[in-house]
């Protein structure tokens, strides 16, 4: 397993560089667009949500339990059988949450 980056711009691109490279120009464009969002605001909060945005998502795809259970929520989210698509969202969600927790946690 890839170690957990530190919250910086430079590790998140380097882990995901290894995790999710596919990723990479969406993360550049999102990251662009954060930087633009807090010179226009004038405030450092985009950038703070762009951080733990990409931290979070790169804690799913560095983690296989987390990548398995965020793949196969996602796969469901539109089933047939609307209890299927509700559990998975649920799951999505509770994958979302575990993850943000993660590295939000000290330490």
């Amino acid at each position: 397993m890839v170690p957990r980056p530190e919250p910086t711009p430079d590790a998140l691109l380097a882990a995901l560089a290894v995790v999710d490279p596919g990723r990479l120009p969406e993360m550049q464009q999102t990251k662009d667009e954060a930087f633009a969002k807090a010179v226009e605001w004038q405030s450092l909060t985009p950038v703070r949500s762009w951080v733990l945005a990409w931290a979070r998502d790169i804690e799913i795809a560095r983690r296989p339990d987390l990548a398995a259970r965020h793949a196969r929520a996602k796969r469901n989210l539109e089933h047939e059988d609307s209890a299927v698509a509700r559990e998975a969202l649920r799951e999505l969600s509770a994958v979302l949450d575990e993850a943000m927790g993660a590295v939000r946690a000290p330490g």
